[in-house]
């Protein structure tokens, strides 16, 4: 049952220059969600071309709209949200996703009962080209792959608002477009996470995507994180490198090693024979 006033969950939704057709299967995601217990709170951060019409045509008292006097960027938009929300719960939607209609039932279940999670998320699928992307389920899995990548799909996330205000952790616009992955970055010696192996999200990866438009800002951000994360963390960091290092031979009539290939640390190594460098070759970013 809805509770306006003391509702268990708050779902942030920033939103900017939004297609229609993608904020409207956002919105009705969020509306058709099983689990109703929640306010909807919408922040526009496009002054000069506001959502307002698209948002207003849906007359739920669960939605509430905001809109910045001026264009403020995701992560103080990301924080005004935080500040403006109610709920125990604080459900991440980003503006042109989908949510399946039991990710919050799910997701509340699972909070309820593992208090000591402070963060769940979900498996995901690309709406356009079908690909499941799994993430790791239990916490320490998750901590190690934290070390290079972005272990919980930020808007497939479900975070406990109290481990935010308790240890005063807020969005970092110094790191946008990876203010989640510094968010998560910031918790890993604060709270435990997990997420639910299961496709309760799908996500759109067009050409309009942050990851792409700022793809150069993405690379130095998640650079800048993994340096200070992998230092703050090297137990976790060397058991990163120990799970990812891959060594394979390739040989000349089955028995004389011609080529030697180790993959670790973000670079391919290739020694002729077995032991003359031939290559060194950087890998791209896996943010």
């Amino acid at each position: 049952m809805t509770n306006l006033l003391n509702p268990k969950v708050s779902v942030l939704m920033p939103v900017y220059q939004t297609p229609e057709t993608y904020l409207r299967e956002a919105i009705e995601s969020i509306l058709t969600q099983t689990y109703t217990n929640f306010e909807f709170l919408i922040l526009d951060d496009c002054p000069a071309n506001p959502v307002e019409n698209i948002v207003k045509s849906y007359h739920d008292k669960r939605i509430k709209y905001f809109k910045n006097k001026q264009n403020l960027g995701i992560s103080p938009s990301r924080n005004k949200l935080i500040d403006l929300s109610k709920g125990e719960y604080l459900a991440v939607m980003d503006h042109d996703d989908i949510s399946l209609p039991t990710r919050f039932e799910k997701e509340v279940a699972f909070l309820d009962s593992h208090p000591d999670v402070g963060v769940v998320g979900t498996w995901s699928k690309e709406i356009v080209k079908s690909k499941i992307l799994k993430k790791p389920e239990a916490d320490h899995k998750i901590k190690v792959a934290l070390m290079r990548s972005c272990a919980i799909l930020h808007p497939s996330s479900m975070i406990r608002k109290s481990v935010l205000i308790d240890n005063n952790i807020r969005y970092e616009a110094e790191f946008s477009p990876a203010e989640d992955y510094a968010l998560w970055c910031r918790l890993i010696g604060i709270t435990k996470f997990a997420n639910i192996q299961e496709v309760l999200f799908h996500y759109r990866n067009h050409k309009n995507n942050s990851s792409h438009t700022k793809s150069s800002k993405m690379d130095d951000a998640s650079l800048a994180l993994w340096a200070s994360v992998q230092a703050q963390y090297p137990a976790l960091y060397n058991e990163l490198l120990l799970s990812s290092s891959q060594t394979s031979t390739i040989r000349l009539f089955g028995f004389l090693p011609l080529f030697k290939i180790i993959k670790q640390n973000r670079r391919t190594k290739i020694y002729l024979f077995g032991k003359i460098p031939f290559l060194n070759i950087k890998t791209s970013l896996r943010y």
